[in-house]
């Protein structure tokens, strides 16, 4: 059985996953500090990625083929679009993830990469372009454990954009154009590693605020990355052992 690795963007993101797991220091991979715990009996890494899209990729991939991991998780916070029904504190589950930003601008009006013509990915066959879908065996097994011990856990598309909303008029268009539950900076990028290195992934975030008039005072990150991390540390202890 390969190892598990946990991303994300930020220490604070992996705080309470770091301590559970009594993981320690390890070195660096892809300049970016990574942390060795135990879970389940299986061996986990922790990794700070770095904010944004070209740091999750370049990190993911090079942890990929350090370790060689039997899972993915991508955890975090998000800022949750008010349509989807989210409130803050929230954790949602990723079963697809979206580039936000990536397309072309016409004089009729954004328009995705299917417009160009050229995929992002193309694997086994199939052409990838805006779009990216998560393991459904993973995401089931979570949503599972979550409905099992009355946790409550919204599912559906992510949104991985450059700039993060800070309008209420970004949020809706946004929303609009893709259906998502909450936007992010970092999905994506982890999700087309995973599918191009054949490597299940499993994206769980916690609401930290909505995508609204921007408004620091409406936010709270600790919330929702303390609840994202219990969530994954909750998983990871029931279904560590029976990963391949």
């Amino acid at each position: 059985m390969g190892p598990i690795v946990v991303t994300a963007s930020t220490e604070q993101e992996l705080k309470l996953l770091i301590s559970a797991t009594g993981a320690r220091a390890g070195s660096d991979v892809a300049g970016r500090p990574v942390y060795l715990g135990v879970c389940g009996g299986a061996a986990v890494y922790l990794a700070v990625t770095g904010i944004g899209k070209v740091n999750a990729a370049a990190a993911t991939m090079a942890l990929f083929d350090r370790f060689s991991p039997s899972l993915v998780v991508n955890t975090g916070c998000a800022g949750a679009f008010p349509q989807s029904g989210l409130a803050v504190g929230d954790i949602a589950l990723a079963t697809s993830e979206v580039l936000g930003d990536e397309g072309v601008q016409t004089p009729d009006g954004w328009a995705p990469l299917k417009a160009i013509g050229i995929p992002s990915l193309t694997v086994g066959g199939v052409r990838y372009f805006n779009e990216f879908p998560l393991c459904r065996e993973t995401a089931a097994r979570a949503a599972a454990l979550a409905a099992d011990r009355g946790i409550p856990l919204c599912t559906g598309r992510f949104v991985t954009v450059s700039t993060c909303s800070g309008t209420a008029a970004r949020g809706v268009e946004l929303w609009e154009r893709f259906g998502g539950l909450c936007e992010n900076m970092e999905g994506a990028a982890v999700a087309q590693v995973a599918l191009l290195c054949n490597v299940p992934c499993l994206e769980v975030r916690g609401v930290s605020n909505l995508v609204e008039d921007r408004d620091l005072a409406r936010w709270d990150i600790p919330a929702a990355v303390s609840n994202a991390q219990r969530f994954v540390l909750a998983f990871l202890e029931r279904t560590a052992s029976a990963l391949p």
